[in-house]
């Protein structure tokens, strides 16, 4: 379990995954190398990073959740090798081993861009069964953290610790749903040439501006503004991974639900309030609506299931998926070498 200096360093980071530890230190009343320290600590021990992540909407992607049936045999092989895969992310095992959920990103007004979803998986050995469920809009989750892990800093070190260059998004106001995004205009889209950026942000959000130069052939001063530019605009947020199990959450389970259309977005932005979410969004399909539950143990997750869940009279289905193990989260599945490196080194833009 993470004590509260940890607690308030993970926070700050879900605040400006690019702060300075420096600018982390003094809104926590400790050093810089308090920080430092601590940082590689849970790097080490808890798997911290931080993952620059672009908005889907303006970069034209479209987000599958897929649900995969595989014979006890073939599902730790196959969810690996989603992992492995560039346009995947939250690669999940649940329901005993034998169903894989994955997050699928495919490119918007093409059919080339669908091929894992709708030919590679189909054909893949060990596979009984696959449904495939096109996320509609986000009401908890991206750039919006768990409560469980935004709840340590007081409201004046929260706003010491607000990018200058970010959007106020639900990111730095946890309690508030997402709203419908609007469509995003041209300046506001990701650029072909931005490409090489958001691949090295995606590896380490907060890899220096040497790096971020190097990964991209552009000079640091150009890399410091168009990652202001982005930030600015929301094109791009910064995500941070770490096991919630330091923070207690030892039981996980995907819910899918099935709520009437003139009900959902009341009821989707209702459960985008409970604490027990960290994710909630509307799908296609006979279940329109997923949510992650996070609790301390399946005792607790009963009674949110029987209690919260269940006074809302216009769910009119439920099934629930225990989570068994995260294979990937957001970011790149980090190889092991590169990761012992960084651990070692402890490598951000102000370390």
């Amino acid at each position: 379990m993470l004590d509260d200096l940890d607690r308030g360093l993970v926070h700050a980071l879900h605040l400006d995954g690019r702060a300075p530890f420096s600018r982390i230190a003094a809104a926590l009343g400790v050093s810089t190398q308090t920080v430092a320290r601590r940082y590689r600590r849970l790097r080490a021990e808890a798997g911290l990073r931080v993952v620059g992540l672009p908005d889907p909407h303006r970069a034209d992607r479209a987000q599958w959740l897929v649900r995969l049936t595989a014979t006890p045999r073939a599902a730790q092989d196959l969810a690996r090798a989603l992992s492995l895969r560039a346009d995947t992310s939250w690669v999940k095992l649940a329901s005993g081993g034998t169903e894989i959920l994955a997050v699928v990103h495919t490119p918007t007004g093409t059919d080339a861009g669908h091929s894992l979803v709708l030919h590679d998986i189909p054909r893949t050995s060990g596979i009984t069964a696959v449904s495939s469920h096109y996320l509609l809009h986000t009401y908890l989750g991206g750039p919006t953290a768990w409560r469980g892990r935004a709840d340590a800093l007081t409201p004046r070190q929260q706003q010491q610790l607000r990018p200058s260059d970010g959007p106020d998004t639900a990111a730095h106001a946890p309690a508030t749903p997402l709203p419908a995004a609007p469509l995003p205009t041209a300046r506001q889209r990701l650029a072909d040439t931005d490409h090489g950026l958001l691949r090295a942000l995606e590896r380490d959000g907060r890899a220096g501006q040497t790096e971020l130069a190097a990964a991209t052939g552009w000079s640091p001063a150009t890399v410091a503004r168009r990652l202001a530019e982005l930030r600015a605009v929301g094109a791009l947020f910064f995500d941070v991974e770490i096991d919630d199990a330091a923070f207690g959450a030892t039981t996980q389970a995907m819910l899918w639900m099935a709520v009437p259309p003139a009900h959902l977005d009341h009821v989707a932005t209702t459960l985008a309030g409970h604490d027990e979410l960290a994710f909630v969004a509307a799908t296609t399909g006979p279940t329109n609506l997923v949510a992650q539950a996070l609790c301390p143990d399946p005792a607790a997750l009963h009674r949110y299931l029987t209690h919260r869940l269940g006074a809302l009279d216009a769910i009119r289905a439920l099934e629930t998926s225990p989570v068994l193990r995260t294979v990937k989260a957001a970011g790149p599945v980090p190889h092991p070498a590169a990761a012992a490196r960084r651990t070692s080194h402890g490598r951000g833009p102000t370390s």
